[in-house]
């Protein structure tokens, strides 16, 4: 007895920790994923940066490295749900063991190389260190190996007769998430330039903020012999001086925004200070590369721009490309207004459209728009202070969770308490029928006792 007690512990200690581990792998899966469906550009910018530090940029086409994105994000999502839920439980534990394998590598290679210095697993709302994201993805490959032991203990939340159901709603669900954010924006966004950030706080440094740390090394030479010599060490008179050079000991404290600088290109004025302080409104045309950009809305843009005229609001073009390509665009579209040069990297991270549009007021962002939703005509009949779009959206982060859960969780919730109510159902009419037959089958019995006693 003791030991089939003992037996039985094991075997309950075993299943909860299958389940926890099956716990743990889905949340993190379906929180890696959701983050990178939502954003599928800043997603194909990571896996370009990946290939960059392969010294393979430019390797595969642009529509290529978007596929990418938008698959690995629904892979991830869709393996957290089926995990959740228990769908296919050999197959999807096997292959969540063989993508944390392949992760776990390439973690282990970010840790060792350093090309990266942010993975992406959580694309922009969560930020780990390449020594953070190797330790994470060794917890996570361990949780993966057990449960792929021990799939079959992993306690179902859908009969297998629904489970289609389930596999088909996720998939369509979070490729036409991905789909939607790429015509239009993220649902949540995560950078520092947000609906409602302030660009010029962004920019500070705190006054206690740890300062970078440099370290400067002097290369001296005396009869024909060169050396390297610090501060510390620095040498007599008698050598001479050839050259120096400075790396950086500690990065210090970087604010979250440290490269929005707007140089007009017709001018080389820098109105950074210009644009930020400026306590009416301001437009501000995003298009990181011009050769690249939609033009099927220049109609709308151009419209933009004589309505800001008629009111008084500044409207600038924020690019990286050179003057041939502004030359180019001015062709194509007819566009009269100034254009600033600006970093690349900054431009994609403050919008994800290219073109897209911000207005600012007093250095905050008030709005953004994709060249797909820009504000029109109709829209734009009185100044902007007494408009909607002049003032910051009434929808709040809680809201548009609620919308995700209303279109999501909640069906996925109700399918799963219909289809176990509908199991307990089957259960107690299974339960009912075999008391039934025991029943009759004593019946029979008695009755035949009786029969035999009589003969």
């Amino acid at each position: 007895m003791p030991c089939l007690a003992s037996s039985s512990s094991v075997k309950k200690i075993s299943a909860l920790l299958v389940n926890l581990c099956r716990l743990v792998l889905a949340l993190t899966l379906i929180l890696s994923g959701f983050v990178k469906a939502i954003d599928p550009l800043g997603t194909q910018y990571k896996i370009q940066d990946y290939l960059s530090a392969l010294s393979m940029p430019g390797l595969l086409p642009d529509w290529m490295t978007l596929t990418m994105s938008i698959v690995l994000s629904a892979l991830e999502f869709s393996l957290g749900i089926f995990l959740l839920f228990a769908i296919h439980r050999r197959l999807v534990s096997r292959l969540t063991l063989v993508l944390m394998a392949i992760m776990t590598v390439i973690s282990l290679w970010l840790w060792l190389a350093d090309p990266i210095s942010d993975c992406g697993c959580f694309g922009d709302a969560v930020h780990l260190t390449n020594g953070q994201t190797l330790l994470k993805n060794l917890v996570l490959l361990a949780a993966a190996l057990v449960v792929s032991r021990y799939a079959l203990k992993m306690v179902r939340f859908i009969s297998k007769t629904n489970q289609g159901i389930v596999i088909n709603y996720t998939v369509v669900f979070i490729v036409a998430t991905s789909v939607y954010c790429l015509y239009d924006l993220p649902l949540f966004d995560f950078r520092p330039y947000h609906v409602g950030a302030d660009i010029r706080k962004g920019m500070e440094i705190p006054y206690s903020a740890e300062q970078p740390q440099f370290e400067t090394t002097f290369i001296m030479e005396k009869d024909g012999v060169r050396k390297e010599f610090s501060l510390a060490d620095y040498p007599d008179s008698t050598w001479t001086f050839i050259d120096s050079k400075t790396i950086t000991v500690s990065e210090g404290y970087q604010p979250p925004i440290h490269d929005f600088a707007l140089e007009r290109i017709d001018t080389g004025d820098d109105i950074t200070d210009e644009v930020l302080a400026d306590t009416n409104y301001t437009f501000l045309l995003v298009a990181p590369l011009l050769e690249y950009a939609s033009d099927s809305n220049f109609g709308n843009i151009d419209q933009i721009y004589e309505y800001s005229q008629d009111h008084g609001y500044g409207f600038y073009g924020l690019t990286s490309s050179d003057e041939n390509g502004i030359a180019h665009w001015r062709d194509l579209t007819g566009a009269e207004y100034p254009f600033c040069q600006c970093d690349a990297t900054t431009l994609k991270t403050i919008i994800r459209s290219n073109p897209g549009l911000l207005l600012l007021k007093n250095g905050q962002v008030v709005r953004k728009w994709s060249h797909n939703f820009l504000p029109r005509a109709e829209e734009l009949t009185a100044p902007l202070d007494q408009l909607s779009i002049g003032h910051l959206p009434e929808e709040n982060p809680m809201s548009k969770i609620a919308k995700i859960l209303l279109y999501f969780a909640i069906p996925l919730s109700i399918l799963t308490i219909a289809d176990r109510l509908w199991a307990w159902t089957r259960w107690l009419q299974r339960r009912k029928n075999r008391r039934g037959r025991k029943t009759t089958k004593t019946t029979e019995t008695t009755e035949a006792s009786e029969t035999t006693e009589t003969i």
